[in-house]
């Protein structure tokens, strides 16, 4: 498996990024091609301070190819394109091949 982990930094407007992430961002994602499960969720910390992120985003592909492939694809490119539309606070890609 391979995971697209997308980190997004703490928003200018909580609301306005809640909405349009669901309402507009989850609906491209969920037409990128490959992609067997994707989550997402508000982060918090174990000691209760302030979180270096706001929300953390999970997309699963059955390999890295995959992921590639999927990311690659005209669907992927405008889901990735739209993240600046409203990632007021930044976001961080990360990639994780499971290895256990």
């Amino acid at each position: 498996m391979a995971t697209l982990f997308v980190l997004y930094g703490q928003p200018a407007d909580t609301a306005e990024f809640d909405r349009y992430f669901t309402d507009v961002h989850l609906p491209l994602a969920d037409k990128i091609p490959g992609v067997r499960r994707l989550s997402y969720g508000h982060v918090q910390s174990i000691d209760g301070a302030a979180p270096p992120y706001y929300l953390s985003a999970q997309v699963v592909f059955d390999s890295l190819d995959d992921l590639r492939a999927g990311m690659g694809s005209p669907e992927g490119q405008a889901a990735a394109a739209d993240v600046a539309t409203f990632a007021t606070g930044g976001a961080t890609n990360l990639i994780q091949l499971d290895e256990r």
